[in-house]
């Protein structure tokens, strides 16, 4: 669409007075507005057409099995994780399948035990990691402030040191003037 402005709206209302006339203006605006409304009538029905064409041909089940796929190109950890997450289901093993007292159910249950506490112990680690990486910024951060203290505490505390006497028997400085 093309960046037209207030005031290029403006001067093209003005040759449109000039050239139409005031008595027929309005009815030229609204013939150019019903004329509009027909263009993008014809418009959304062209693109519900298209979008049925694709539904019919395959295309949109196509362009989400694509976007899909792109998820797995960008992280693919995390695709692998929720494919296994699919598969398998939270646990993947319910002891209440198995009846009671039998070897399966006790080591269905052994399975739920053991994946709940690996479960714990990877989000122990987890949150350690987190916690170190915390400690370490502050650590940086506190680095980073400690020396502008340390530079600017020693130099207000120094003793004033006196400074050189300068001789009088140095030779005149020169200056752009020759003296004669």
């Amino acid at each position: 669409m093309p960046d037209i402005g207030w005031m290029e709206l403006l001067v093209i209302g003005v040759v449109a007075l000039i050239v139409v006339g005031p008595k027929d203006l309005p009815v030229m605006f609204r013939r150019l507005g019903q004329f509009t409304g027909r263009v993008r009538g014809m418009a959304k029905d062209f693109q519900r057409a298209m979008d049925e064409a694709a539904d019919e041909s395959g295309m949109t089940e196509l362009n989400r099995d694509l976007r899909k796929a792109a998820q797995y190109t960008t992280n693919p950890k995390k695709a692998g994780m929720n494919a296994l997450k699919e598969t398998i289901g939270d646990l993947g093993i319910d002891p209440a399948d198995y009846p009671e007292g039998s070897e399966t159910r006790k080591m269905a249950e052994e399975k739920v035990q053991a994946t709940a506490k690996m479960r714990e112990e990877v989000e122990a680690r987890r949150q350690a990691k987190i916690d170190q990486t915390i400690a370490d910024k502050e650590a940086a951060a506190a680095a980073r402030t400690a020396p502008a203290a340390e530079q600017t505490a020693p130099a207000a505390a120094a003793p004033e040191t006196p400074q050189p006497e300068i001789e009088a028997d140095l030779p005149p400085a020169r200056t752009g003037t020759q003296q004669s």
